[in-house]
């Protein structure tokens, strides 16, 4: 038998076994907590005196035989063989059973015994005592708290004549209650050879052991930190959690926790009085530290209460509970399930009554109201509204969906059900916008016939448009922007900030303010300013000062139900501005804060925003699981006209990687016809346009980026920053042989981008180059790589580089082809962009390319700054004078330069300057 930190204990209870035999009586109590390994100590005790010689007897006292008399006495005794006499003993104790019953002392309340009884014990003493001068005798008794009276009696006796006889008494007593006779300790106290041995709970590294012992040492190290905690180090359960493990999943590195134990736990509550039990079970349904302080006595029978604090120890003593709460939800979940239905239902609605009547919050009282699973009683109506209401404002969007749901099961009043309905509608928008398509037509109706105060037409407008019922919506909406100057501010507030986050999603749809320019009053309303950043950055292109104001705003909230739509314009403020890396860390911080705050919806909007930056950052492979992710959390049919996002961001990341059957399948998933009136449909059209191209159907592609030239044109959004379809449209073109529309669009969408470096600059390079003439592609191609390594754009890079080297490919001019080429190769392949890959020329060799030689890197290091500057532009196909305007320096200047150079480098031109010359565009 494996045993860990016990093997102290039990070489103490060796010695006594070898004085026991050499005729010196000894009595030992074993205690401890319940589970920690008392019986399974006596028990190697048992096998180490049996194989030394010893008798050994063994009972075990229980509470249900507690009134049997003399009932641990027969077990102890009944069936013991030589040198006991069985027949005498038999004999005995058939006298004890016809025995006359005990009487109750007058004067201290306690038992006596009949002279016949009492003689009858004396000699079985006596048959134990003769039986030891032959063999020594092992007399083991567990949970001795519960051993009944008779018994009791007998053993006082016998612990009184053992100090010179060979017997050895163990005793094992649970943490739950003492001994039940004080006789019984004070026999035990005088007796000069007793002690007490405590079994305490595992330590941290004796939980490692024992791990260790079943699973091996690695798993052990792993595993032992988790199963401290949630065991606390009880034997018991450690090793219920041993067998799960193995059970579920022997190889993983994180613990499995399942039905053993759950059944541990429970055994160790049916192990004590019944009342540890209730205990339990009581503590089950509260699962509160301050509902357990302020109703376990309550929901206890009166002449359990006393019992409260000792059992609390125990159940905490057995590694159950840290305070008052189960240290798992599994153990919690097994105590629950031991609880008959009518009575878990019965103590959640006494707590739920107690709670309510001492003036506790609403969410307290409504907890124990909907967990019991029946009709809440008339009572409860106010509180579940209040519940909900609450829960609302706290974000608990489950909490207060039951809530309100129980209570419009409650009402009467139609009045009041219309108020629930909407606080029904509201809770299920943030679980799960389906749950609200239901109760959207009534909530229309109702508020057309003015049954609904005006003030719900916020929710309803933007769940009406959600859903693509434009028409219903169309009532809601001028009802908000009638109210939108309202006198009273936070409505007005509300009403104005709902205007432009919607104005930004449905353009032709909500009247919005001109963008960036709030109305009377929003100046300073956080949600205000962070949708009208998103409008100017859409309808007039990205400037610092709208993107400072974005960054100000959404610093000036928090993740709730009234800012979470103006914390997505926010961000997409930044996305559509192409400051990625701070629309990217924005993103994250929100999508972390949305699921701390377990919002489904919330996490799969911010996930779908954050995989369309991740599109324009290059990372395919990334937007591609956030998408999936976001469709996870909020299912296809629950998006609305917002389904355009996710499947936007999946079509993209699938044709960038290759996947052109998963495209087609996204593309597949039916859409609500609204969608195209929204700007989600605007993107929609545009991801299917990219397909198209790369299926080889460039008039099928050219339709849809038309069709998104006309949306931005209608709704006044016409930027290259949100959309570039005039670039797309000129790839189309090109497909087809169209040059000079395929220039001609290429031209018009960079005279449309703002100055300086931006993802929306080299997509549009990148463009003009294949439609310009072969002389001037180069420049073009070297200016879209600087501008796409600035913005952060790795697949655009990747792609404008592959251009670049198949120009110099196509140009005969290998060694200036061969580093361009592999560069563009290692960023598809980190960017998992497989098409990619398979266009560039397989001439080149793209895995090692021999380093340059030690001389040519001596000739290098010789250059002077300006040198390598100007050489470095000039083997990217710049004109001298070009690079003396770029330098600020002068054409003779550019020129000598080039002169000193080429003598350091051993070189007559400028094709034959080294390949290096080029790769540092790369570098940064």
């Amino acid at each position: 038998m494996n045993f860990v930190e016990r093997e102290q204990e039990l070489a103490e209870l060796s010695e006594v076994l070898v004085a026991g035999a050499a005729g010196r009586g000894n009595a030992v109590v074993v205690g401890g907590g319940i589970g920690c390994g008392k019986t399974e100590l006596i028990d190697a005790v048992k096998e180490r005196a049996a194989a030394t010689g010893f008798l050994v007897l063994g009972a075990v006292g229980c509470w249900a035989e507690r009134a049997s008399d003399a009932g641990v006495l027969g077990q102890l005794l009944h069936y013991a063989e030589d040198p006991l006499r069985p027949a005498r003993i038999r004999e005995l104790l058939t006298e004890l059973g016809r025995g006359v019953p005990a009487e109750a002392d007058p004067d201290g309340g306690r038992r006596t015994l009949s002279p016949a009884t009492t003689d009858a014990l004396h000699q079985l003493c006596a048959e134990v005592l003769q039986a030891s001068e032959k063999t020594p005798i092992l007399l083991c008794v567990d949970d001795v708290q519960f051993v009944d009276t008779l018994s009791q009696h007998w053993l006082i006796q016998l612990l009184g004549r053992i100090r010179s006889a060979r017997v050895v008494v163990l005793l094992a007593e649970s943490t739950l209650s003492r001994s039940a006779s004080p006789q019984l300790r004070a026999a035990l106290l005088r007796l000069p050879t007793y002690r007490r041995i405590t079994l305490n709970l595992l330590s941290s590294r004796g939980v490692e052991q024992l791990l260790a012992a079943h699973l091996g040492a690695a798993a052990a190290r792993a595993l032992a930190p988790e199963c401290e905690q949630i065991t606390a180090g009880n034997p018991l359960l450690v090793r219920a959690l041993i067998e799960d493990h193995r059970d579920a999943a022997p190889d993983t590195v994180r613990l499995t926790v399942g039905d053993a134990y759950g059944d541990a736990v429970v055994s160790c509550a049916l192990r004590g009085r019944p009342v540890l039990l209730r205990l339990a079970q009581i503590l089950a349904v509260l699962d509160d530290e301050g509902d357990a302080a302020d109703l376990l006595d309550r929901l206890l029978d009166a002449e359990e209460s006393a019992t409260v604090q000792r059992g609390l120890h125990a159940l905490q003593v057995a590694g159950l509970l840290q305070g008052a709460r189960f240290r798992h939800p599994v153990a919690r979940a097994a105590v629950l399930a031991s609880l008959p239905p009518q009575r878990r239902a019965a103590l959640h609605r006494r707590a739920a009554e107690l709670l309510d009547g001492s003036a506790a919050p609403a969410t307290r009282v409504a907890r124990y109201l909907i967990a019991t699973d029946q009709a809440p009683p008339a009572w409860a109506l106010g509180v579940l509204r209040s519940a909900a209401e609450q829960h609302l404002v706290d974000n608990r969007a489950a909490e207060a969906y039951a809530c309100a749901d129980a209570a419009l099961r409650l009402c009467t009043d139609e009045t009041d059900q219309m108020h629930l309905r909407v606080l029904l509608a509201g809770a299920a928008w943030l679980l799960n916008p389906s749950i609200t398509a239901r109760h959207l037509g009534e909530l229309a109706v109702a508020l057309r016939d003015g049954r609904l105060p005006a003030q719900h037409a916020v929710l309803l407008a933007k769940c009406l448009l959600w859903y693509g019922r434009y028409e219903e919506a169309a009532d809601a909406i001028d009802r908000v922007v009638t109210r939108a100057d309202g006198a009273e501010p936070v409505t007005a507030a509300e009403n104005r900030a709902t205007l432009e986050v919607l104005s930004s999603s449905y353009p032709s749809l909500v009247p919005g303010r001109k963008p960036g320019r709030p109305g009377p009053g929003a100046a300073r309303d956080p949600r205000v300013r962070s949708a009208a950043a998103l409008s100017h950055v859409l309808a007039h292109g990205a400037d610092d000062a709208a993107v400072a104001e974005a960054e100000a705003a959404m610093r000036a909230m928090r993740l709730g139900k009234r800012t979470q739509e103006a914390l997505l314009c926010g961000v997409a403020a930044l996305q559509f501005a192409d400051r990625l890396p701070t629309a990217a860390g924005w993103c994250d911080h929100w999508l972390e804060q949305a699921r701390a705050r377990r919002v489904p919806l919330w996490e799969a909007e911010f996930a779908s925003l954050r995989a369309g930056i991740a599109l324009r950052q290059g990372n395919p492979v990334l937007a591609r699981q956030l998408a999936e992710n976001a469709l996870k959390l909020v299912p296809a049919d629950s998006w609305g006209v917002c389904i355009g996002g996710p499947l936007t961001h999946l079509v993209q990341a699938a044709v960038e990687t290759g996947d052109h059957a998963a495209a087609s399948a996204y593309l597949d998933i039916p859409v609500h016809p609204g969608m195209f009136r929204s700007r989600f449909g605007l993107h929609y059209t545009h991801a299917r346009g990219w397909h198209h191209l790369a299926e080889g159907r460039p008039l099928a592609a050219l339709d849809d980026f038309t069709a998104c030239g006309t949306m931005m044109a209608e709704w006044g959004f016409d930027r290259p920053e949100l959309v570039p379809w005039r670039s797309e449209a000129a790839r189309a073109h090109l497909a087809l042989g169209d040059v000079p529309k395929a220039r001609a669009l290429a031209q018009e969408q960079l005279a449309l981008v703002r100055p300086g470096p931006s993802r929306t600059r080299g997509l549009s390079l990148r463009v003009l180059a294949a439609a310009a003439p072969v002389r001037e592609r180069a420049v073009l191609l070297t200016d879209a790589i600087e501008v796409l390594r600035a913005c952060g754009d790795r697949l655009q890079l990747a792609g404008a580089l592959a251009d670049l080297g198949r120009f110099y490919h196509r140009a005969g001019r290998p060694a200036r082809a061969r580093p361009v080429i592999e560069a563009a190769a290692r960023l598809a392949r980190a960017c998992g962009a497989t098409p990619l890959l398979r266009g560039l020329p397989e001439a080149y060799t793209i895995a090692g390319r021999p380093a340059a030689g030690a001389e040519r890197s001596a000739a290098l290091q010789r250059l002077s700054r300006a040198e390598r500057r100007v050489a470095e532009l000039a083997a990217r196909g710049y004109t001298n004078r070009e690079i003396a305007k770029r330098l600020c320096v002068t054409v003779s200047t550019v020129e000598q330069h080039l002169t000193r150079t080429f003598r350091k480098l051993g070189v007559k031109a400028r094709q034959d300057l080294p390949e290096e010359m080029v790769l540092d565009v790369m570098r940064g």
